[in-house]
């Protein structure tokens, strides 16, 4: 991976949808040669796909909590084709400490949460921090240029 590699990945964080016509003039390069650059990126695993950014509550999504879930390896097999299936959870992590998974989850209520977190306890003890704001919101990884 060179520079030209690390400035389309800067430049396809900031926003996929540039096209390619404008990659290829930001970078100096033909579209061509930039369309395969971008195919060996995802090909390598390195961009692993694309998605909108959505404001949340706009889609009456007004709760958004982290739960900590203290899960024990023998359910991981369990566990974690459950969490995947679990159309509200935005984010799951195996975390060290006490406890072993965070999750980060979206609801319309505090009634829906309630529901969710009930549901997940049977594979261990939960703590929950429900968001009040968010200052830096999700963003791609900052990409240092020599």
């Amino acid at each position: 991976m060179d520079e030209i590699d690390l400035k389309l990945i800067k430049l396809l964080q900031e926003n996929a949808r540039y096209s390619l016509k404008y990659l290829a003039k930001e970078v100096f390069l033909s579209t061509p040669a930039v369309s395969s650059r971008i195919l060996k990126l995802e090909e390598a695993g390195i961009i692993k796909g694309y998605s909108a950014q959505v404001n949340l509550p706009k889609l009456n999504y007004n709760i958004k909590a982290f739960i900590n879930l203290e899960v024990s390896p023998k359910q991981k097999p369990e566990f974690y084709p459950f969490i995947a299936s679990c159309p509200n959870v935005l984010e799951c992590n195996c975390v060290t400490g006490k406890f072993s998974m965070l999750i980060k989850v979206s609801f319309h209520t505090t009634e829906e949460l309630d529901g969710f977190i009930n549901e997940i306890q049977r594979f261990g003890n939960t703590e929950t921090q429900i968001v009040f704001s968010t200052p830096v919101d999700h963003r791609g990884i900052q990409i240092e240029m020599n």
